[in-house]
C-alpha cells in the first residue's frame, strides 16, 4: 500500500504541477479558445486531488485492514 501511495503521490504532483504551469500560460496569453482552457485547468486542479484520493480510498476499502499491518506483523498507528 505504501508503494501504491507514493506512486499516486508522485503523479498527482506531477499533474497538478502541469496543471498550474498550463494556467498560467492559459492566463497570459490571450487567444480564442484560451478562456475554455484556462477554465478547463483550473477545475481539473480540484478534480485531480479529489480523483486520487478517492482511489486511494477506495483501493483501501477493496484490500481490507491486510495492509495495515507491517512486514513485521504489527499494526500501524
Amino acid at each position: 500500500m505504501k508503494k501504491v501511495r507514493q506512486i499516486m503521490a508522485i503523479v498527482g504532483i506531477v499533474l497538478l504541477v502541469a496543471l498550474y504551469v498550463s494556467t498560467l500560460i492559459l492566463a497570459i496569453t490571450d487567444h480564442t479558445g484560451t478562456m475554455r482552457m484556462f477554465m478547463a485547468s483550473v477545475v481539473a486542479t480540484i478534480v485531480v486531488p479529489v480523483l486520487i484520493w478517492i482511489y486511494s480510498f477506495i483501493y483501501k476499502l477493496l484490500k481490507g485492514k491486510d495492509e495495515d499491518e507491517n512486514e513485521d506483523g504489527r499494526k500501524n498507528g
